[in-house]
């Protein structure tokens, strides 16, 4: 296999109420946050949400090259009704931004791993809260990312 294509990739965590973005330098070495959107629940159903239509934005502003969605497997490995929620949000979101594509990438215990990792540099409470979007879409494009640098070697 050929290696990571240059290009700055975002990170995506679907949450029920919010989504968070994370973005990795145009090499593919590190991610970082970048922004948590509030998800658009009232948008009607042939209208593009607005967190839809802010992330199609950041992808032009970043020139994104791909978009990586965290895919919440349960523990067992099965799709639940989460996966099929996250499966169903990246479709939209490809759609919105084709040709750029979307990669969804097992996020299992991502917000778990992110919340743990606040808490060990003191963030907790309204402000833990406030990032964790963010810091679990940073785990979620880390991994990935480390994925396939391991895939190249």
């Amino acid at each position: 296999m050929s290696e990571l294509s240059r290009g700055v990739r975002l990170g995506v965590d679907v949450g029920q109420v919010r989504v968070g973005v994370s973005r990795s330098d145009p090499h593919g070495v590190l991610a970082t946050p970048l922004v948590t959107l509030a998800r658009d629940l009232a948008a009607a159903p042939d209208a593009v949400p607005a967190d839809i239509v802010a992330l199609a934005a950041l992808v032009a502003e970043h020139e994104a090259v791909e978009i990586v969605v965290g895919l919440p497997v349960n523990l067992a490995g099965k799709h639940g009704p989460a996966a099929v929620h996250v499966k169903a949000y990246a479709d939209r979101l490809a759609d919105v931004i084709a040709p750029v594509p979307v990669a969804l990438t097992d996020e299992r215990m991502s917000t778990v791993v992110a919340s743990r990792r606040l808490a060990e540099r003191g963030v907790r409470g309204k402000r833990q809260r406030a990032v964790v979007d963010q810091a679990a879409a940073v785990e979620i494009l880390q991994s990935w990312l480390d994925a396939q640098r391991r895939r190249t070697r």
